[in-house]
């Protein structure tokens, strides 16, 4: 058996993020499988050393995992020609220096969005990674959600005849701290630490969009912060500077209008944390991050509105679950080992730092669009 041992940076895993999605339920899973299994005689090792600030946070890891290296000194692993891959999972603000150490020590870069808070800064990481000539990529995991891939698979087969809307509903109730402890950190809240739901989600919006309904042409955001004070980590409280909430419209180059609505603010009365409705001429969806619901044109109801009796059509019968048809991995583990074989075999790998510019550009537009209350286009970043 050929094993391709491959050492990896990962800087930033003692967060939320890090620790659960990218260590326990992507790397460290990875190794306990036996690796990424290339062809019968031929595996993929991941071969990690954990990064970060504290290490009393970084043995409690190693305790918890089969990962037995970590370090407090990046600069010496940066140095060290065992470790071709550097992965970045801090916050956004600490990415830009470090991606570019990176780049320079001639390593691979694999990281957590939004790449930058400016669009030329995240284009310049794609420039200096490109310009070094490292394999480079940006996390864009929702497109491996068992959800969207169900989706996929209706358009791929014709479901939907000519897609006309998207309508996405994201989001749930941040509990504020003053009597139920917050389920999220007090940096997201914070615009000057790099906190706010659309240089968050417009990010993830502009891949998702991109991938399954079209190029993304213009925007028309509306920022809030609905909810101006909240409670730190030490119980103290502090002013809320960062939007919690963003209403967007998204005009696709394909005619295609998508509009979702993000927030932190908002109580759950629907499938899903994330829903989306999508409309064609032949077929309907209401995708989930798990489940997707279909109604065809033979099974649409024909309502007449009458508010002054009862509605007679319960509108829920009409829609079917698509089936169990493949076997889901988790998201962010699939797109490891997709990096991973573009690292080692050169495969195809579309999820470049370019792609995570785009995300990073439709997010300060939107903001821009929501400052001056207007459409705003979005011109090409070319490769």
């Amino acid at each position: 058996m050929k094993t391709h041992r491959i050492g990896i940076i990962m800087n930033g895993v003692t967060g939320r993020m890090g620790t659960n999605q990218h260590l326990l339920r992507s790397i460290d899973a990875i190794i306990k499988q036996g690796g990424v299994k290339v062809s019968p005689t031929e595996t993929i090792m991941p071969d990690p050393i954990l990064v970060g600030r504290n290490e009393t946070k970084l043995k409690a890891l190693i305790d918890q995992t089969s990962v037995e290296k970590y370090t407090t000194d990046l600069d010496s692993v940066m140095k060290d020609p065992a470790y071709e891959i550097y992965f970045d999972a801090q916050s956004t603000l600490r990415r830009f220096e470090a991606v570019k150490q990176a780049a320079a020590a001639g390593k691979h870069v694999y990281c957590e969005k939004p790449t930058a808070i400016k669009t030329e800064d995240a284009y310049e990481l794609y420039k200096i990674c490109r310009d070094a000539g490292v394999k480079n990529g940006v996390v864009q995991d929702k497109l491996w959600l068992p959800g969207l891939v169900k989706f996929n698979r209706l358009k791929e087969n014709g479901f939907f005849g000519d897609i006309m809307s998207v309508r996405g509903e994201f989001g749930y109730w941040v509990f504020e701290g003053h009597t139920v402890p917050p389920q999220r950190p007090s940096w997201n809240y914070r615009k000057e630490d790099g906190g706010g739901m659309i240089i968050d989600m417009l990010c993830h919006w502009r891949y998702v969009i991109d991938n399954l309904f079209g190029k993304v042409k213009s925007v028309s955001t509306l920022a809030a912060t609905h909810i101006p004070e909240r409670i730190d980590e030490q119980g103290q409280p502090y002013k809320c500077t960062a939007d919690d909430s963003a209403y967007s419209t998204f005009e696709l180059e394909n005619g295609v209008i998508c509009h979702f609505n993000s927030s932190w603010n908002v109580r759950v009365r629907r499938d899903d944390l994330l829903t989306m409705q999508v409309d064609g001429t032949k077929g309907s969806a209401i995708v989930g991050l798990r489940d997707v619901w279909v109604q065809h044109y033979g099974n649409t109801p024909r309502p007449v509105w009458n508010p002054d009796i009862k509605q007679p059509i319960d509108f829920y019968e009409g829609w079917s679950k698509v089936p169990e048809q493949e076997t889901y991995d988790n998201a962010f583990k699939i797109q490891w080992e997709m990096f991973l074989r573009h690292v080692v075999l050169d495969e195809p790998w579309e999820y470049n730092l370019l792609e995570g510019a785009k995300g990073v550009q439709l997010a300060e537009l939107g903001l821009e669009s929501s400052e001056k209350r207007a459409w705003v286009d979005l011109p090409e970043l070319k490769a």
